[in-house]
């Protein structure tokens, strides 16, 4: 009986913030207000671009599934951090763990996925202008998805099982405020050596492949601007990218400090980087609307006209 608890876990402890529980009610109304911006925001994003014919081009539809995967993001995370702030529910039951845990990383992977798909679309846009609508063709976009999400779940998927394989007959204490891969391993007493390795590859095989793909991406879209004879055009060329860029930046900044800090930051204290940990799952998904809102004028102009048609009414 003992051993087969130990293989079925009723449920974990969420600890929160460790050493900041004074300020827990104080720190969840940012991310109240953080996650009430971003449920606005991008569904106000995947409205219009679901309803207005102008805005259903290739790089539209990435916009959509960006938008999409931001809102699976932060509401993997944000609700359960909120109630464990505020009503201090601390415990989550073993499978929903898993689930956040899935979603979460799942999440994260297919968000660099469309990042890639994103800086393959500006590739075209700028490089081949008169072949755009050929090139990426509806039949096209859409195995760039069906790849997208395949690839997205096939490496995600075996987190679950990883973990599911694992005894956990200590301490059931997960000093965070969500479920995450090697967080959840690192409380077995068996060996993790597997999980430790495959936690690294997935990674390697996936986000940083995508990074070095949307980097070379770049390097031809450069090359291709510089040799515009007109000064307008490039402008126009580097206008169409800067949302993207921006968005880019957002995503994997935050993402490779975060590494950096818990691997190397041991003089940092674990309450900052649980916090820091917590903003980068909340943030993003909040700015990435905005950012495609103030820089792409067809979303400005669709965006101010919907507004005014209600006012109106």
């Amino acid at each position: 009986m003992y051993n087969l608890s130990c293989y079925n876990p009723g449920s974990f402890i969420l600890a929160g913030i460790p050493g900041l529980e004074k300020f827990h009610i104080w720190i969840g109304i940012p991310f109240c207000v953080i996650y009430a911006l971003a449920v606005v925001g991008n569904g106000t994003l995947l409205y219009l671009i679901v309803v207005e014919d102008s805005l259903h081009e290739p790089m539209f539809f990435f916009l959509f599934m960006l938008a999409t995967t931001d809102l699976i993001l932060s509401t993997a995370t944000v609700p359960k951090l909120l109630s464990n702030l505020w009503l201090g529910s601390q415990e989550i039951t073993f499978t929903d763990c898993l689930t956040q845990m899935f979603f979460l990383h799942f999440s994260f992977v297919v968000d660099s996925a469309i990042l890639l798909a994103m800086a393959l679309d500006r590739y075209v846009a700028i490089c081949f202008p008169l072949r755009y609508t050929t090139v990426l063709a509806p039949q096209v976009i859409i195995k760039l998805v069906v790849g997208i999400v395949v690839r997205s779940f096939s490496v995600i998927l075996p987190d679950v099982f990883l973990l599911k394989r694992l005894p956990f007959c200590g301490t059931r204490i997960i000093p965070h405020t969500y479920c995450e891969h090697i967080g959840v391993a690192q409380l077995s007493s068996a060996n993790i050596s597997i999980n430790i390795w495959y936690g690294f590859s997935v990674p390697v095989m996936t986000v940083v492949s995508d990074v070095i793909f949307i980097a070379v991406s770049y390097i031809f879209i450069l090359r291709a601007v510089f040799h515009l004879s007109s000064q307008g055009a490039r402008q126009k060329a580097f206008g169409t990218c800067g949302s993207h860029i921006c968005v880019i930046l957002m995503f994997y900044t935050p993402a490779a400090f975060s590494i950096l800090a818990h691997h190397f930051g041991h003089s940092v204290p674990r309450n900052m980087l649980i916090l820091f940990a917590n903003l980068y799952v909340a943030i993003p998904p909040t700015l990435n609307p905005i950012v495609y809102g103030v820089k792409t004028r067809k979303i400005q102009d669709k965006f101010i006209l919907l507004f005014t048609l209600k006012k109106t009414q």
